[in-house]
């Protein structure tokens, strides 16, 4: 009788689990989802307005002839793609390579200078004769002069595939402007975008209370 009883208690527990379960998962099918107001079709549209007008603050400070090559569309066109705020972290991230990469080229540099001094001062060191150590001081300036432009000229090619990897990247992202070019006009002003990007990064556009 016991483990009948039992039995029974059981099933009925069970059954109470059950209905309670199905009351919930109405309650959550009928609840009002919260909409955020970060996504919300007004505030895209506030912050598209906000984003457009400062692009347009910022192109008047341009010198006119590049005014004149960065057109309305394309500030539009920008503004439009920075409503994904992924871009703005894409652009800081490039910004972030670009400086570490800068830093390490410039040690580079340095190191070659510091490399040349060194040589300079080893001979100073063997050489006692003043007109011999002249003429190896002269070849080896000559030396070390052909050194540093070939050094140059890397570090340059080097700079120059960074700013072709930056430009593909943030083609691939869909930011209108930027595409690849060794066009020295085309890359001042992709260098104004950049700048406007990293300006607006810094602002807010809050949704309305």
């Amino acid at each position: 009788m016991e483990d009948q009883a039992d039995k029974e208690t059981t099933d009925i527990e069970e059954s109470f689990s059950q209905d309670s379960l199905a009351d919930d998962g109405e309650k959550n099918d009928n609840a009002v989802p919260t909409e955020d107001p970060y996504q919300s079709q007004e505030f895209l549209q506030r912050k598209l307005y906000f984003l457009l007008e400062h692009l347009k603050k910022m192109h008047a400070t341009l010198p006119e002839q590049y005014q004149i090559r960065v057109s309305f569309e394309l500030l539009a066109g920008l503004a439009n793609s920075l409503l994904n705020d992924t871009i703005f972290e894409i652009v800081k991230g490039l910004m972030e390579i670009q400086h570490v990469t800068e830093k390490h080229l410039m040690q580079v540099r340095e190191k070659v200078e510091n490399d040349h001094q060194l040589e300079i001062k080893q001979w100073e060191s063997k050489i006692q004769d003043p007109e011999e150590l002249e003429h190896i001081i002269a070849l080896m300036k000559i030396k070390h002069t052909k050194n540093m432009k070939e050094t140059d000229m890397k570090l340059v090619l080097h700079l120059d595939q960074k700013v072709k990897d930056q430009q593909s990247t943030l083609e691939k992202a869909g930011v209108p402007g930027f595409y690849v070019t060794e066009n020295p006009k085309e890359i001042k002003i992709q260098m104004y975008l950049l700048d406007f990007i990293l300006r607006l990064s810094r602002m807010k556009c809050e949704p309305s209370k």
